[in-house]
């Protein structure tokens, strides 16, 4: 009798374990199947997210504002001019123009002749950021591998400065502060002119993209007058 039982039990284990390679690829499979499901999903989401108008128009924008700007730091190192600090700053007028621009393009071909206030105000900072990010990142790509010397001829030119302005500066901020600023102008890195472009671009941008921003808003509905 126990001969039987002890045989049986073999049998029964033998069985449970040539099912495990089967029961390992069916959970495989469904593992498989969620995954595929969770991520086509998620891709899914992200297309319909990018594919909006406000936001393709944005990025449109803002990519062409960003290259139209580094051709123009381009302009200004092929005339012998050092391109980044004060020299630079002009080229927040192709920003204004394309940011006008943009407005003008989704109120015609989008808005049917409308844009709200909120619509104007995410073209233009959308258009800003993106613009400045781009810009930012081709400088500083040229400064690293193109052309080095344009970045130590600015960190030189801001020490001369801060030398020239040294007891001015000492009045006002106290010594500390002022070899605080020195040391950081020294220690400045390429990649500084990534944050500084954008940084600098964002709060340039507040007050022009409002104004743009009412400018080209037009709405079919208003506070005396409602939808």
């Amino acid at each position: 009798m126990n001969g039987l039982i002890s045989i049986a039990s073999r049998c029964l284990l033998s069985s449970y374990f040539l099912q495990i390679p089967f029961l390992y690829k069916q959970i495989a499979r469904v593992d498989g199947e969620v995954i595929g499901y969770f991520a086509n999903h998620i891709m899914q989401s992200i297309i319909e997210y990018f594919n909006k108008p406000l936001l393709k128009v944005s990025l449109a924008f803002g990519a062409i504002t960003g290259l139209l700007a580094f051709i123009f730091f381009l302009a200004l190192y092929f005339v012998g001019v050092i391109p980044l600090g004060n020299h630079k700053v002009l080229d927040f007028g192709i920003h204004i123009i394309l940011i006008a621009g943009a407005c003008w393009y989704y109120r015609k071909y989008v808005g049917n002749g409308f844009l709200h206030l909120w619509e104007a105000l995410t073209l233009g900072y959308v258009v800003n950021c993106v613009a400045a990010f781009i810009n930012g990142w081709l400088i500083y790509l040229f400064i690293t591998f193109v052309d080095p010397s344009i970045f130590t001829s600015y960190v030189a030119e801001m020490i001369q400065l801060l030398d020239a302005g040294k007891a001015q500066l000492i009045k006002d901020i106290q010594e500390p502060e002022f070899l605080k600023m020195y040391k950081d102008v020294q220690s400045m890195q390429p990649s500084v002119v990534i944050k500084d472009e954008v940084s600098k671009k964002m709060l340039m941008g507040i007050i022009p993209i409002l104004v743009i921003s009412l400018i080209f808003r037009k709405q079919d509905y208003g506070v005396f007058h409602p939808k």
